[in-house]
């Protein structure tokens, strides 16, 4: 009989889950599961409330990415009242939301990605987090890191009314602008993350693409590497834009394979479920789903950083567009490397840095004419952006007093679902090579999910009304021979 290890918790991600290996006889990895055991449900409670609560209730699914969930949920309020934000409105939201990306994106880099590569894989468990990193880099950089998550939060704050959960979308536009000394402030702020995030991109250069180890690790196509779809948002020029935009898909090859408005997504993605996990698993509905497998007859995609970079023809500022051209001259483009996503990471945190500063120097950012009234009956509205983990998606439907009867939100983690399922598995595999396994090798194959910087209290936000509680009992050949059920 094999031998099954846990991963319980896995660690440095946002919300709760857990990794089952199973082994045969010879030691080697029969399968492996990424596994959700989390449920929430969001979609289910916001039925019943007026649509205008949503822009604030919806962050609560996730405090890491409010920013996401607020925009989502702000763009598709104005679809539901059909009115669209003033100009000045429209540039205080991405303002607020480009600054967000930059904070987010430094946060998993520093927080969660960077112990990995600055302390090693397989260094002591007690030393492979952020103190840890910190203890490597020097106090002077962790005071930097620091520093500059402070400037984000400090931005967001003002623009959202609170830093975590803002209150300042409404529909046609946002309920607070900028003051000219509020705007010099934080003007000064900006120049300062630009030049961070340019450090952070040198950094990542030392630290990962000239150490021969890391490099060989990050192109093992053994190990952290699949051929799928890509999707993410551009503009008419194919640029990324992380608030606005159509959404693009290109198969394995990097040709465009769709193109369609974010509005038309229900003809385009399908869900699909497994008895094993409460998260779903996201799939271009054309190709349909062929099971967790890559490779340009499956339907499976990848979202978020990288994915956003192979869609794409790049940035529309100079230092981000310079640091692609650089990522793409020493990886095909698409590039399949799984670790490739820390690389875009940062790329799109110069990208956000360099975009907020151009915001706020706009002379229309300190406009008062920041809303437009809706005098519009409600009725149905999709808003969807770019989270820094993939793409989101939030629809609703109302009634005639606004009052929601429909929310149906696919959140960004779902669409990486199926391949942080894969990604494991193959890591798994190409790792363990008998029933003795050091901790370290264990790292290895969490950090087959650490760079889709996955959610997972986002992910599972369904409730489809029943929480049933399934007791399977196996035989030692892993037959089901009884299961015990309580809905």
């Amino acid at each position: 009989m094999g031998k099954r290890i846990e991963i319980d918790p896995i660690t440095r991600l946002e919300g709760h889950g857990k990794i089952s290996i199973f082994l045969n006889d010879a030691g080697t990895v029969e399968n492996a599961y990424f596994q959700v055991p989390e449920l929430r449900g969001f979609e289910e409670f916001c039925k019943g409330r007026h649509v205008t609560e949503l822009p604030q209730i919806t962050p609560r699914i996730c405090g890491v990415c409010p920013w996401a969930h607020h925009m989502a949920a702000t763009k598709a309020l104005d679809e539901v009242y059909h009115v669209k934000p003033t100009s000045a409105g429209r540039k205080l939201r991405e303002l607020a939301y480009n600054t967000f990306y930059f904070s987010d994106h430094l946060l998993h880099f520093y927080y969660l990605a960077a112990p990995d590569f600055v302390c090693g894989p397989k260094a002591p468990a007690g030393e492979r987090n952020v103190l840890g990193a910190i203890a490597k880099l020097g106090i002077d950089k962790g005071r930097e890191v620091i520093k500059h998550r402070v400037y984000g939060e400090t931005i967001l704050k003002t623009l959202g009314g609170k830093s975590q959960h803002p209150a300042s979308g409404l529909p046609g536009g946002v309920s607070r602008g900028l003051t000219e000394e509020e705007r010099k402030d934080f003007e000064a702020k900006l120049v300062s993350c630009v030049e961070f995030a340019k450090f952070s991109l040198v950094l990542f250069d030392d630290l990962v693409l000239k150490n021969k180890m890391y490099r060989e690790i990050i192109l093992n196509k053994d190990l952290y590497y699949h051929e799928t779809n890509y999707l993410g948002m551009v503009d008419a020029n194919n640029k990324i834009n992380f608030y606005d935009g159509m959404l693009r898909v290109v198969n394995p090859s990097g040709q465009e394979i769709d193109k369609f408005d974010p509005r038309e997504y229900p003809q385009h993605i399908s869900e699909h479920k497994e008895e094993w996990s409460y998260i779903k698993y996201l799939y271009l509905t054309k190709i349909g789903w062929k099971g967790f497998v890559d490779g340009p007859d499956s339907g499976i995609y990848r979202a978020a950083p990288l994915a956003r970079l192979n869609v794409s023809t790049g940035f529309t500022t100079p230092l981000a567009q310079a640091a692609y051209e650089k990522m793409y001259s020493v990886l095909p483009k698409p590039a399949h490397h799984t670790l490739a996503f820390h690389w875009a990471r940062l790329i799109e945190m110069l990208y956000a840095a360099e975009k907020s500063l151009e915001l706020i120097r706009d002379p229309e950012i300190t406009s008062t004419d920041i809303q437009n009234i809706p005098t519009a009956t409600p009725t149905e509205g999709v808003g969807v952006v770019e989270a820094p983990r993939g793409t989101l998606f939030h629809h609703y439907k109302t009634d005639e007093k606004g009052i929601v009867t429909m929310a149906n939100l696919l959140v960004a983690t779902l669409n990486n679902s199926a391949p942080i399922c894969m990604s494991v598995k193959k890591a798994a595999q190409a790792l363990i090579k008998g029933p003795n396994v050091e901790e370290g090798l264990l790292n290895m194959v969490e950090m087959a999910f650490r760079p889709y910087d996955p959610c997972l209290g986002c992910a599972t936000h369904s409730l489809p009304g029943e929480t049933p509680m399934i007791i399977s009992i196996f035989d030692a050949n892993r037959t089901k021979i009884k299961e015990i059920r309580r809905d």
